[in-house]
């Protein structure tokens, strides 16, 4: 009985032990969840809770509307029309490309170019990117693959702005294009600091104006915050933060005389300018032969690409902007300048010129062997006197040529806002030093002067940087920056802003010098070698003709007939024209087109005559009256060779008889070498 008690009673001890042991344990296990509850709920609610809203919440970026282009009589150059477009992210795709491309082909259009084209971005851009499959998809498209798009996993309808140029060819090469975004473009955007403002962007601007002001153009981009399900489908609307739509910008340029320039160098190869001296305004700018930047919105096919980038005419060449050449007899009027500015020779001096120039036991000679007897200042640059400018030359130095010739924006980027603007080259003593390795290479010879001071040698310059020069000529010295932007406006604060206002620097020039030039150029006009062209003007315009050499003829006689097509001489023309108020400036070239005054001379005599029409002046001073409102309008004879000599103000039986040609011609200065593209001329005025 004894042990029966006492069995019992440690039974029982040892039942009341694991209880309290299993209450002891609970209660940890308990405190454990509640600490860790607290640690949860207390120490990481901020974490937690933004980790929740971020797979709660998805944040949609939207993409602003880029500004729109206009001329300056507000005519649209670029702008913007809503699309829907099919983007594929090929990771996201179930089964075979060509599967799903063949399925969706059965409900809206797949063109072989548009398959062609997102196979190929699919290999450049890998299978995580959202890659265009089709564009422009009309409302019954759209509304048939909405319908099954439940089908097409990885396949994204969406709607969009995109970038349109309603002028095609038109000032391609003013207003450059947009194009996708690629991985140098996120990169720089990286650096820049700005990959968040583009989002959801698709496009950038590649070229021109579009890339020159490519942070004004683009905005702000917009912000939505969505709640969705686990799914993924949206829910609501949470927040919203619209996007800032870029600036409109308003050019300088008109359209009208832009599309009538273009017209006159149809078929033919070249570059214009056209500047408003006293405010720096391009009024055209021509660069022949064009491109239809409408190619490159959504990336240029290999057809299109291997047409333009294998012409032999170069029609993606920016040729005012970054063609150089040797200006030839268009440079006279500023060596002329130059000299009298520096005191190095009178202007009433007469100069024999028998028809060449001999320095060293050398002889530089006139184009075609003229001799012009005793030549003063005037009369050398009407009738376009190498001789007389070639003696110039030693006189002047060129070191004190090349400071004279700088203030006028010559060898020097002029500022104008496009990109990718050549420097060119205006050579001295110091450039050839750094030009060339060779010590033998790098010193400078008395003839190289001689050959610098008609626009020749080592000279190469830009169409831009020659109109800009001719525009400070008539502007009394006044550098205004040249531009293409006339006015920014915002359109959220309708404010609007003149990129320009002020002269760069005033070239500190005398009137009485600046008068003798300028009565110069007018008689080049009235009785030079322009004098045909300009024959019942009811303006006084001023100018300079000039021819360039492309390859040597050492010592032939040229015939253009005997030549082919692309070796025949470039012609050129500088002008302004009022004389007594100048309004505009023009420099152009034609290349290969023979002499300046035969051909580019009449495209010369278009221009002013189309601007300076009086109606178009005045409805000019009208509207220079009026405010502009961003209410955008939409738009959508050669002489045969062997003729007078272009260069003879008389007619060439009373001109004195030529010199003989037994001598060997003046020796041409090799080109400087140049990383990109250089058209290189020879001047033979």
């Amino acid at each position: 009985m004894f042990e029966f008690k006492k069995t019992t009673q440690l039974q029982r001890k040892r039942m009341t032990v694991r209880v309290w042991v299993a209450g002891i344990f609970a209660l940890m296990c308990f405190c454990l969840l509640g600490a860790r509850l607290w640690h949860l709920q207390v120490v990481r609610h901020d974490g937690l809770s933004a980790r929740a809203d971020q797979n709660r919440i998805t944040v949609v970026p939207i993409p602003p509307r880029r500004g729109e282009i206009v001329d300056r009589n507000g005519i649209v150059l670029a702008s913007n029309h809503r699309d829907y477009t099919l983007s594929v992210v090929p990771a996201q795709v179930s089964g075979s490309l060509e599967d799903m491309l063949d399925e969706i082909a059965t409900l809206v259009e797949i063109r072989p170019r548009d398959r062609r084209r997102f196979l190929q971005n699919v290999n450049q851009s890998g299978r995580y990117s959202s890659i265009l499959l089709r564009n422009n998809l009309t409302d019954e498209e759209a509304s048939w693959f909405a319908a099954h798009a439940w089908r097409f996993p990885g396949v994204k309808l969406s709607a969009r702005w995109v970038r349109e140029y309603p002028h095609g060819e038109t000032a391609a090469h003013v207003l450059g294009y947009v194009g996708r975004i690629s991985e140098a473009d996120l990169q720089q955007l990286e650096e820049e600091g700005n990959i968040g403002n583009y989002r959801g962007t698709q496009v950038i601007g590649k070229k021109g104006i579009e890339k020159t002001w490519e942070e004004v153009l683009h905005g702000r981009t917009g912000v939505e915050e969505v709640e969705v399900t686990a799914s993924g489908r949206p829910v609501r609307t949470l927040s919203r933060i619209d996007p800032v739509p870029g600036a409109n910008l308003r050019l300088s340029l008109d359209i009208h005389l832009q599309k009538a320039v273009e017209a006159e160098f149809e078929g033919r190869r070249g570059a214009l300018v056209a500047i408003e001296p006293r405010t720096g305004e391009v009024l055209a700018f021509v660069s022949a032969p064009s491109f239809d930047p409408n190619l490159f919105i959504d990336g240029i096919d290999v057809e299109n690409w291997k047409r333009l980038n294998e012409s032999p005419d170069y029609p993606l060449v920016n040729r005012p902007l970054t063609g150089t050449y040797p200006i030839g007899s268009t440079y006279k009027p500023f060596v002329a300048l130059a000299a009298l500015e520096l005191g190095k020779r009178n202007p009433h001096e007469r100069i024999p010129d028998p028809g060449y120039f001999e320095l060293g036991g050398q002889r530089f000679r006139n184009a075609g062997g003229v001799a012009y007897g005793p030549t003063d200042m005037h009369r050398a640059i009407v009738v376009s006197s190498d001789t007389y400018f070639f003696s110039l030359g030693p006189e002047i130095g060129v070191n004190a040529l090349h400071d004279f010739a700088k203030q006028f924006g010559f060898g020097q980027r002029t500022g104008i806002d496009l990109d990718g603007e050549r420097r060119g080259i205006l050579p001295s003593t110091e450039w050839k030093r750094n030009a060339y390795k060779k010590p033998s290479q790098q010193r400078w010879y008395a003839g190289e002067t001689v050959s610098v001071a008609v626009g020749q040698g080592y000279n190469s310059f830009t169409l831009l940087q020659l109109a800009q020069a001719t525009a400070v000529l008539a502007n009394d010295g006044v550098y205004m920056r040249p531009h293409l932007v006339e006015e920014i406006h915002w359109p959220r604060t309708g404010e609007v802003e003149k990129p320009v206002t002020e002269p760069s620097h005033v070239i500190p020039l005398k009137p009485e010098n600046l008068a003798i030039v300028r009565n110069a150029m007018v008689d080049v006009i009235r009785k030079g070698t322009a004098r045909r062209v300009f024959q019942g003007a009811h303006y006084q315009a001023a100018g300079k003709t000039g021819t360039a050499q492309v390859f040597s003829l050492r010592g032939a006689r040229y015939d253009a007939s005997a030549v082919d097509e692309r070796l025949r001489d470039h012609s050129l023309f500088m002008a302004y024209a009022p004389m007594e108020d100048p309004q505009i400036a023009v420099a152009l070239i034609v290349e290969n087109g023979g002499w300046g005054s035969t051909v580019a001379a009449p495209i010369a005599r278009k221009v002013f005559d189309f601007w300076l029409a009086p109606e178009r002046v005045e409805a000019r001073r009208a509207a220079s009256a009026a405010t502009y409102q961003p209410a955008l309008t939409h738009e959508t004879g050669e002489e045969e060779a062997g003729g007078e000599s272009p260069d003879a103000v008389v007619p060439p039986e009373q001109l004195p008889p030529a010199a003989p040609e037994d001598d060997a011609p003046a020796p041409v200065a090799p080109a400087a070498p140049q990383p990109t593209l250089r058209i290189q001329l020879r001047s033979v005025e």
